[in-house]
């Protein structure tokens, strides 16, 4: 034991590798597309950081201090002090985690959360898996079986991943795009039942919406399930009406509400990791859907639930959001404009379109992307750095999140190194404004 306290704070001596030759391959194979990531990854410090202390949205990474715009708790969520203290109370009658699967038993949280849920979307019924990846793994083969899955080209990673799911199980997948549905229109008459179509709602880099009002009369046309991951959306844009706050809409209840849309030949995913900053996520479906799913998605049978503190977190967020959401996206709506109109006045361009309050600004070179990153970290700001292949090298660049909790002081700043590094890092420019609903 007193080996064990007197080495604490020396570097170790590098152990042997724990693969032997014949296994070495594993670990030497390139990773081909990835290379670049994997190299940013162990090189830059914008990457795989270790934050060892905040501040409201500033952040402290070894001994230098950064705002924070890489973060995708939109709401605020995470720092709200109502939610903070109802947690201990959840643990005080649960414990720290439920254990069962859900198949087995599941605590009384997760039916009330389905229920409040079910109504703030305006859904039949919904159910509660940990989280989107669980769901994207598991539910789209469930739904697809041998039939036929459509992905947008430019959906999350997580989705193609669950279409490779879908052809190891001898369903058909295909991929299109948003701006050729003539050509997803072709591919549907040929295609086996059943047929599910995938596409993000929100987008997770672009920030933009999914063209809807094209694709759900498409999917009826062909019997075809449209199938819509709204993980950004969630809690951030609504319906909407006259009394509305901001352009988001009101309630936060999705995209789906937002473009005025029904679930008809929908079924809607989302998560409360973004706006609700909480490790759930759900399937927005008919009580028929939700009690096939029981039975034939993975998660609900053979993982791990979501702990107390999450299930606390959601439901306790999905109270506020009833009596404080207008004003929080009020205030995201606000901030994010006043960012907008400051790239603008940069002459900076940015591939968000819709004013929500994901803004990607991308490099006109992408060899570019580590000093651009790098430049920013220097001076204060953390962002998402995204390069090739997470999105095509014609949209390499930085995407920039904002929160309710951000303050004007710190999106100034922002913009002043912006301007900075559009001086050294030659960024898009400015085509236009972008809709502000």
């Amino acid at each position: 034991m007193s080996q064990t306290f007197e080495t604490l704070g020396r570097p170790l001596p590098p152990a042997p590798s724990a693969f032997s030759p014949a296994w070495r391959h594993v670990l030497d194979r390139p990773l081909g597309i990835r290379t670049e990531l994997d190299r940013m990854r162990r090189q830059a410090p914008f990457y795989d950081a270790t934050v060892d202390e905040i501040d409201g949205r500033r952040i402290r990474i070894g001994d230098h201090w950064l705002t924070d715009f890489a973060s995708c708790n939109y709401l605020g969520l995470d720092l709200d002090r109502e939610i903070i203290e109802a947690v201990p109370a959840y643990l005080d009658l649960w414990g720290t985690h439920p254990s069962w699967s859900r198949l087995i038993a599941s605590p009384r949280p997760y039916d009330d959360i389905e229920r409040m849920l079910a109504e703030l979307l305006g859904a039949e019924d919904a159910l509660l898996l940990p989280t989107i990846t669980h769901i994207q793994h598991s539910v789209l083969p469930a739904l697809v079986g041998r039939g036929a899955l459509f992905v947008e080209l430019h959906a999350h990673q997580t989705a193609h991943d669950g279409a490779a799911m879908v052809a190891s199980r001898g369903g058909t997948v295909a991929r299109f795009r948003e701006d050729r549905l003539d050509r997803l229109d072709r591919l549907l008459r040929a295609a086996p039942h059943p047929r599910v179509i995938c596409v993000d709602g929100v987008h997770s880099m672009t920030g933009n919406g999914p063209p809807l009002d094209e694709l759900l009369p498409l999917a009826r046309a062909h019997d075809a399930l449209l199938y819509v991951d709204d993980a950004h959306g969630f809690g951030v844009v609504g319906e909407r009406g006259p009394d509305e706050s901001s352009p988001y809409g009101s309630r936060g209840n999705g995209i789906v509400r937002h473009l005025g849309a029904g679930y008809d030949n929908l079924v809607l995913v989302g998560g409360f990791s973004k706006a609700y900053s909480s490790l759930l996520a759900f399937v927005a479906c008919p009580t028929e859907v939700k009690e096939y799913l029981k039975s034939a998605a993975g998660p609900y049978i053979f993982s791990g639930p979501s702990p107390v503190a999450s299930l606390a977190t959601g439901l306790v967020g999905l109270r506020v959001n009833e009596r404080r959401g207008e004003a929080l996206r009020a205030r995201l709506h606000r901030l994010t404009s006043r960012f907008l109109d400051g790239l603008r006045g940069l002459g900076l361009g940015t591939l968000n379109t819709s004013g929500f309050p994901i803004v990607e600004i991308p490099l006109l070179d992408a060899d570019n992307a580590d000093p651009l990153g790098r430049f920013l970290y220097e001076r204060g700001v953390f962002a998402s750095v995204v390069p090739f292949p997470v999105v095509p090298r014609d949209q390499v660049g930085v995407r920039i999140q904002i929160t309710a909790a951000n303050t004007d002081d710190e999106i100034d700043h922002l913009l002043a190194v912006l301007g900075e590094a559009g001086d050294r890092f030659p960024l898009v420019a400015a085509s236009g404004p972008p809709d502000p609903g």
